[in-house]
């Protein structure tokens, strides 16, 4: 595909990598490819499909489009600035999009290893494409790609491709309560205080690019054994021709002679047509950790090269780090840390107001940000990559527990797993939170069951991360065995000597009465010191429903007082809520639009160098 340096819409991705911070068209994912892309974002044909007719009618082979929206841009968007309406839509939607695109001009030589791919960065909740009339299947086989949150893709074949295209785009949604909805409403929860206007549709870019037929594909997992050096890359190959193959890792360090690489080494193998998963792993000599402090970061360049010496390219950054609880602490590389964290809602925010918002709660003093109960724009994990800003990520949850949203959830985090496993600044994941899915919990043992077999998974699967069964309160035990790495307590009180006596209460190992459920349902458990202590939401100073101080100066104060409190005893770490307003949650600490702060820099950060906790267990920060 031949690029044109002038047009917006078309780049080569490894020559624009280093514009990452920048990036107006980066491609929302963690991977980068040698090649060319189009992106199609723009202006598109758009119709709301009021009466559900459009599939019946066969939109797809030809309709009179009444409208136009531009993508990305939610379905809220579009059918507010259509119809002038407050409230776009009540208990379903369904919009079509249509676009033209002229197929890019080819080499002169047309290279038989190359094939069109095309990528939604997130769409949903329920997507269905048609190129030219003709229905595509996703490379997972989805005729219905289920999901708003997480990408993917299409393979184009050649005898469906014109030299002008025909793109049609079918989305679907529903105030469904089975739905991975974060704190968007449903017909559970109806929008107000917490809960938020939807935020659906074509939320994220869609681009086509060359790929080879027989490739890796976009998403590498690491995990990091700090002790010996040594990476295990989990990589996925693609393959449309069985045979023999080589996986070749070159890893560079780009802070010194990035020309010739750090480390090397390549592996044999035998591949079926399909996909397969494959871990590789690789010795770093004299590896830099990754740290808050010290974010160093490796550059991967991995290929697979079939029997005639044709290799197949892609690209990321990744970092070694460890993360661990050990008793009532936790340990990042070996070394003790304290959680200095906030809550993070970025809602319909762009990406340079997300950059933004990242800046500014570093200079609050956070090491750590929970992004809140919400699919994000992934170029938000790279960003914490780079400048050492440690993450907390959760799924999305469900409205209501039941079989098919269990089903959901599960599908969601593996979506997103695939997709953001790269990151060194992922430390934690929420499967659930406050029991918003999952509000059985403590009577049903089938919803404890899927979340015990899931935090089991996660700590088989995926060791680089800890894992939190139901951040909040109601965190499962089975045979006195805590199932979540982390004791969580949400403390919502403006009145310091309410917030003096649930901490104590806290840290001496009370769970019942301490937060708005029992801290642990299922079997009995027994805290002592067992696990680390993080207070996950507290303040919220401003909102109605929290209280406190609304005027920032006297907001400021109160937040040293019970951040003072905090560091008189022995957690591991606490989250402030929260960064910024969202809708009716009026208890930001900075400005939404322009990242400033409203109070003073470093008033999240503990303010001393080393904490001194029970057995002269000192803390870094």
């Amino acid at each position: 595909m031949a690029a044109t340096e002038n047009h917006i819409n078309y780049g080569l991705s490894k020559s624009r990598e280093e514009r990452f911070d920048d990036l107006a068209n980066a491609l929302p994912r963690a991977v980068i490819r040698p090649n060319d892309y189009m992106l199609l974002d723009g202006e598109w044909k758009f119709s709301l499909d009021n009466l559900d007719r459009g599939l019946a009618d066969s939109w797809f082979v030809s309709h009179r489009y009444d409208q136009t929206a531009h993508w990305p841009g939610s379905v809220e968007e579009h059918i507010a600035s259509a119809l002038k309406s407050e409230k776009p839509w009540q208990d379903k939607v369904v919009v079509w999009y249509e676009r033209e695109f002229d197929l890019p001009k080819k080499e002169e030589k047309e290279d038989t290893n190359a094939l069109m791919q095309l990528t939604f960065g997130a769409c949903g909740y329920q997507t269905q494409v048609w190129l030219n009339g003709f229905a595509l299947i996703t490379i997972e086989g989805e005729a219905k790609h289920l999901g708003e949150y997480t990408s993917f893709s299409y393979e184009l074949e050649k005898k469906i491709l014109r030299p002008v295209n025909r793109l049609t785009v079918r989305i679907e949604s529903s105030m469904d309560a089975d739905i991975t909805r974060g704190k968007q409403e449903s017909y559970v929860y109806k929008r107000g205080g917490i809960w938020y206007q939807t935020y659906t549709g074509a939320v994220r870019s869609i681009w086509i690019e060359t790929v080879e037929r027989n490739r890796l594909r976009s998403r590498v997992g690491v995990v990091s054994s700090v002790e010996d050096n040594l990476v295990r890359f989990n990589l996925t190959t693609r393959i449309s021709d069985p045979g023999s193959y080589r996986i070749r890792l070159k890893v560079f360090d780009d802070k010194t002679d990035n020309s010739v690489p750090i480390a090397e080494d390549e592996y044999p193998l035998m591949l079926q047509a399909g996909q397969k998963s494959q871990r590789v792993v690789l010795r770093i000599p004299n590896a830099k950790l990754w740290s808050t402090e010290n974010p160093h970061q490796y550059r991967l360049v991995a290929q697979l090269i079939n029997e005639a010496n044709y290799s197949a390219e892609i690209e990321t950054k990744f970092g070694l780090r460890k993360i661990e609880a050990r008793g009532s602490s936790l340990y990042l590389n070996n070394k003790p840390i304290y959680l200095d964290g906030i809550l993070y809602q970025p809602g319909a925010s762009t990406y340079e107001q997300i950059s933004r918002h990242m800046y500014a709660m570093k200079e609050l003093g956070c090491n750590l940000v929970r992004i809140h109960i919400a699919g994000v724009d992934p170029r938000i994990y790279k960003l914490a990559d780079k400048i050492g800003v440690l993450l907390w990520v959760e799924v999305p949850s469900p409205h209501q527990s039941s079989k098919k949203s269990r089903i959901n959830h599960q599908n969601e985090l593996l979506r997103m797993l695939a997709l953001i496993g790269t990151h060194p600044s992922i430390i934690i994941w929420s499967l659930y939170n406050e029991d918003w899915g999952a509000q059985d919990i403590a009577t049903n043992p089938e919803t404890r069951q899927y979340i015990i077999d899931t935090y089991h998974y996660m700590q088989l699967a995926y060791p680089q991360f800890l894992v939190v069964d139901n951040d909040g309160w109601q965190h499962i035990s089975l045979e006195g065995r805590l199932k979540s790495d982390l004791l969580t307590a949400h403390l919502y009180t403006s009145d310091l000597p309410r917030w003096k006596e649930l901490l104590d209460q806290l840290s001496e190992g009370a769970l019942d009465r301490v937060a708005a459920f029992p801290l642990v349902v299922g079997d009995p458990f027994f805290y002592r010191n067992q696990v680390p202590l993080v207070v996950s939401e507290w303040g919220g100073f401003g909102f109605d429903n929290y209280g406190g101080p609304k005027n920032d100066e006297d907001r400021a104060d109160l937040i040293r007082q019970f951040k003072q409190e905090l560091r008189n005893r022995p957690f591991a770490g606490d989250i402030y809520t929260q960064a910024t307003n969202i809708e009716e949650e009026k208890n930001g600490l900075l400005d939404a639009e322009t990242g400033t702060l409203n109070v003073p820099a470093g008033l999240l950060n503990t303010q001393q160098n080393q904490i001194e906790l029970p057995g002269n267990t000192s803390v870094e920060h």
